[in-house]
């Protein structure tokens, strides 16, 4: 009997464990997952003016598991991210990921700072440094529409992301009119929009 009960207890262990395993690797939650996959290429960009996307908007953003950077869900939402913000019906340099309805800590920027002036995707990211005086600068935002506001920005700061090629914590220096671009991206994960920086003129 007590061999019995010997096997029994594990034998449920070894089913706790796969279960538990099977847990961990969700990386995306089923809404996540089902927005991304079943969105179209032009995603549908939230505005503060509608309080249920606002809602979204204020809302603060969790890390992507490292693993789910390698997969396709990630590839899909980084493409599709792309795509929204550089559509002529949006024409803007930066997007991030609760502006499409995903609150995860992800960012596609224009590196207007880079030959070529490409788009880059950024998972994990958070400014680590910002250094000098900080400079006033008109800003917009495809969330906050019809809207414009002067904001006090760094032009030099330092940032810190998960490299999508080593899925390693990757470090970099970056200035000048991108680095505000990061500043305005970044304050949307945290649920922060420009309108809540604007100086008085």
């Amino acid at each position: 009997m007590h061999k019995i009960f010997q096997l029994l207890s594990a034998l449920l262990l070894t089913v706790l464990t796969a279960l538990n395993s099977c847990s961990s690797q969700k990386t995306w939650t089923k809404t996540e997952a089902n927005l991304i996959g079943s969105s179209p290429e032009l995603m549908k960009v939230l505005s503060a003016d509608v309080p249920e996307e606002l809602a979204i908007l204020r809302s603060e953003c969790t890390d992507i598991p490292a693993r789910a950077i390698s997969e396709g869900t990630f590839a899909v939402l980084a493409r599709k991210m792309v795509h929204t913000v550089t559509d002529p019906s949006q024409d803007g340099v930066g997007i991030a990921g609760p502006q499409i309805g995903v609150t995860r800590r992800i960012v596609a920027v224009q590196r207007l700072d880079k030959d070529g002036e490409p788009f880059e995707v950024y998972p994990n990211i958070r400014i680590t440094a910002m250094r000098g005086e900080m400079t006033a600068g008109t800003e917009g935002c495809l969330s906050v529409p019809d809207q414009r506001g002067v904001v006090m920005r760094s032009r030099d700061i330092d940032i810190t992301y998960t490299s999508m090629n080593s899925l390693r914590d990757t470090s970099e220096t970056v200035t000048g009119f991108t680095a505000v671009i990061f500043q305005h991206e970044c304050d949307h994960l945290a649920g922060v929009l420009f309108t809540d920086k604007t100086i008085a003129q």
